[in-house]
């Protein structure tokens, strides 16, 4: 096609080019004729006194130099003209060769070509195929063209049986630490997908290639007007150090995609889980675009048992595109727990591990779902985006005016809370108070 479009484009210039070259070459041999008759009558009429032919002469010379920019400033209309159209028509037959290829392009996820909302993302274990939840099967989507060229389906297979009991910490390699992920799901396009919410509200798998275009620059907005399934607003104040068990936790973090308050991307996740288990992860997938540049193709796949509302975990996988994995990789299954606490995962309630007779010191209580304390309190919610000084100890909001004059070198790029900040030993900048 392109071989085709190319020889269209060299015929169809030259016959512009002849089309138009000839009669302008025509139309200045006939000023030249018409310039060297003039000058010969002319040159027939000098006569009388020295000063009348000389005078004559002195006009002939001007009119001579007057017809030449005439026909130099036709000529060169008629070149420029010529080059005119031959760029026009060498773009058009560029833009009709490549149509092909621009038709592959990713578009923006519409009603037109999303997927279908009855498509489970994640198809639940029945009790009766298996009470111990040792597989958990996936489905892959149908794709069509545009952004659904790239977006890739959740693990086909994911054996539960992989995932070991919880024994202290916040993770576990699954797969050897290598992401189920195929040869053909790797691109470099940018690009972000959200399941839809199943029929119990649920969140289905979230799978973005993140390149730097789709680094957030600015802080990240309220989330509290989103209930995952199984959401509680519950405080155990002598036991969680920012008092409330459960947070919102973004599939895709804020950070990586800029996806800020979207139902399909946001779980009810344990402060443990959201601090200890999956952010080390994000800041790392973070730090590595905005370093690099390059591009990851990114996961994650919460993970729930029979029709409970609240996910055991979440699968995250993590694999960095342009240098095949050398400078990331990564597949772990972050526990949906919180030490000393026993969480019902069909409902999101929760009690503390000790017997009733020694669980006195609990101070836990569900809130009324207009309570104004979680959009208050809430320390999940207060997480943003800070940049550190290393230099002067401060940090600062992005939109800071401090930053700008901040070095390179002395910028910290930090995640998390105000509190988390101060306690790693900065304070506050006194021109945007964060």
């Amino acid at each position: 096609m392109l071989i085709r479009a190319n020889r269209g484009c060299v015929a169809t210039t030259g016959a512009v080019f002849f089309g138009v070259a000839v009669p302008a070459a025509a139309l200045f041999l006939f000023f030249e004729l018409l310039r060297g008759s003039f000058v010969k009558r002319d040159s027939q009429k000098i006569s009388g006194s020295f000063y009348e032919k000389l005078t004559f002469r002195r006009e002939q010379k001007r009119q001579k130099k007057k017809k030449e920019l005439i026909t130099l400033s036709i000529v060169s209309a008629c070149i420029l003209l010529i080059l005119a159209i031959i760029i026009a028509i060498g773009v058009k037959h560029e833009r009709d060769a490549n149509k092909g290829i621009n038709d592959s392009t990713p578009t923006l996820l519409t009603e037109s070509n999303a997927v279908d909302d009855s498509t489970n993302m994640t198809e639940p274990i029945n009790d009766e195929e298996s009470s111990s939840f040792d597989q958990v099967t996936t489905s892959v989507p149908e794709t069509s063209t545009g952004l659904n060229d790239y977006i890739i389906a959740p693990p086909v297979s994911f054996d539960a049986s992989q995932i070991s009991e919880y024994s202290g910490s916040p993770f576990c390699e699954i797969n050897s630490n290598v992401p189920f992920f195929t040869d053909t799901d790797y691109t470099t396009h940018s690009y972000e997908y959200y399941s839809p919410l199943d029929n119990l509200g649920r969140c289905g798998y979230a799978v973005a290639c993140i390149g730097p275009d789709l680094i957030p620059d600015e802080p990240r907005g309220e989330i509290g007007n989103v209930r995952p399934s199984g959401w509680h607003t519950q405080r155990y104040d002598d036991l969680i150090e920012d008092r409330y068990l459960y947070n919102r936790c973004h599939l895709i973090a804020y950070q990586l995609t800029g996806e800020n308050d979207n139902p399909e991307n946001l779980i009810t996740g344990t402060r443990y889980m959201n601090i200890e288990g999956m952010l080390p992860f994000e800041n790392t997938a973070y730090d590595y675009v905005t370093y690099t540049g390059n591009h990851i193709l990114y996961r994650s796949t919460p993970i729930f048992e029979g029709d409970n509302l609240v996910a055991t975990g979440v699968l995250m996988e993590a694999h960095s595109v342009e240098d095949n994995g050398e400078g990331l990789s990564f597949c772990v299954f972050t526990y949906n727990v919180q030490p000393g606490i026993v969480i019902d995962y069909a409902t999101g309630d929760s009690q503390l591990e000790e017997t009733p007779t020694e669980a006195t010191t609990e101070i836990t209580r569900d809130l009324p779902i207009n309570d104004p304390v979680e959009d208050e309190t809430e320390s999940e919610e207060k997480e943003v985006t800070y940049i550190l000084n290393s230099n002067t100890g401060k940090f600062h909001y992005p939109s800071c005016s401090s930053v700008k004059d901040m070095k390179e070198k002395n910028k910290v790029y930090f995640y998390g809370t105000r509190e988390e900040a101060i306690a790693k030993g900065y304070v506050p900048c006194k021109r945007c108070n964060p």
